[in-house]
């Protein structure tokens, strides 16, 4: 099967389409160049096949071949179990935010199994490495932004200690999403918090620039900037 899913790939590539892309993820040198629907109307009818198969024979050669097993595991139907040890199998495959944040967002149902997701995410939010981290806060961001987990949620954040940019960058989104979908909360967590200046004030942007927070709040948030102090040239 993987012949066949290389071939189709190889005949949907799109050099400008490669071009830009590769621009949005520098640290990716193996980028073909496809569009993520025609990505994702592969993964679909894969599913409909043996996705089973497909995943145990995949190839990681290409940028889209990894894009690919992602979404099979977003599209697949299977107990939630299995679905966690395929998603479990997938995570070390992970080496830019773009994987990364399109395999989460895909994982769908994870809506239907919060508690054992929630329970199963555990051990990525405290790894050392960087896109397991950036997985799990992406997961968070995504699907756990209720009341009954927002001071969980928020805790679990403020306990990640790693300088991975893209840990920091995860961070901060997930923080200007707490703080549209539970702004008091959120809040008070910023009021006090053991974030480093740049995850703190990385957040603060982000929560300024969406369109879902009025302009005078958006001026409270800007007073709460932190002042950074430039280092002294010797």
């Amino acid at each position: 099967m993987e012949t066949v899913v290389r071939t189709q790939l190889l005949s949907l590539v799109e050099p400008e389409y490669q071009k830009f892309s590769a621009a949005l993820i520098p640290n990716i040198t193996n980028l073909l160049g496809v569009r993520l629907p025609e990505i994702r109307k592969m993964a679909k009818q894969i599913v409909k096949e043996n996705w089973r198969a497909y995943l145990q024979t995949a190839d990681d050669d290409y940028f889209e071949e990894v894009m690919l097993q992602a979404m099979v595991i977003g599209h697949a139907q299977a107990d939630i179990e299995e679905l966690l040890h395929h998603i479990a199998w997938f995570v070390p495959k992970i080496d830019n935010w773009s994987v990364c944040d399109s395999f989460c967002g895909g994982l769908k149902y994870t809506k239907a199994h919060l508690d054992q997701v929630w329970h199963f995410l555990q051990p990525y939010l405290v790894s050392n490495q960087e896109y397991d981290i950036r997985f799990g806060v992406v997961m968070l961001l995504n699907f756990y932004m209720e009341e009954k987990y927002i001071s969980e949620v928020l805790a679990s954040l403020d306990r990640i200690q790693h300088d991975g940019y893209y840990v920091k960058m995860a961070v901060a989104w997930a923080i200007s999403i707490a703080y549209v979908k539970q702004p008091e909360a959120t809040l008070r967590y910023l009021q006090d918090n053991t974030l480093d200046d740049f995850t703190y004030n990385k957040a603060l942007q982000k929560i300024t620039e969406s369109y879902r927070v009025d302009s005078e709040t958006k001026q409270i948030i800007r007073s709460m900037k932190r002042k950074v102090k430039k280092p002294v040239r010797v």
